[in-house]
Formats: C-alpha cells, sequence, structure tokens
C-alpha cells in the first residue's frame, strides 16, 4: 500500500471512528529515521537522486526541470 492509497483510505474513514482506529493501528506507515524512504521530492515525491544542497529538496528530474526557473545557469 502507497501512502496515497493510505491517505484515500483515511479520508473515507472519517464518518467511522471506530474503523478509522483500527486501520491505523495495523496500516500506518511507520515513520522512517534512516534509508532512501527517509527524503522525498518536494515536487514530485520521488525518493532516489536527492538534491539537498541549498535546501532544494528536490529529485535531479524535477531540478533539471526548473533550474533555470529557480536562477541557475547552465554552463556547457
Amino acid at each position: 500500500m502507497t501512502a496515497s492509497d493510505w491517505n484515500k483510505l483515511t479520508r473515507q474513514l472519517k464518518g467511522k471512528p471506530a474503523v478509522l482506529d483500527k486501520f491505523l493501528r495495523h496500516n500506518k506507515p511507520k515513520i522512517r529515521t534512516s534509508g532512501i524512504a527517509k527524503r522525498k521530492c518536494e515536487r514530485c515525491g520521488r525518493f532516489g537522486a536527492h538534491l539537498r544542497q541549498y535546501n532544494l529538496n528536490l529529485c535531479r528530474q524535477c531540478f533539471r526541470e526548473i533550474a533555470e526557473e529557480i536562477g541557475f545557469h547552465k554552463y556547457s
């Protein structure tokens, strides 16, 4: 189950508090403290190839798409 599926199910169960409590107790994704899944791209949600320099928190693909808009220049 992906994190987005988990969020969808919690929204659907808002009207049933007893079922929601049981669901959260058994199916809540664990909080990551280390590893590749700890950090996600803020733009698309990918886990790998992460740029944290200058507090960008972007994957390399998103960085290439928006680098010039942010103010970075490409030198050949």
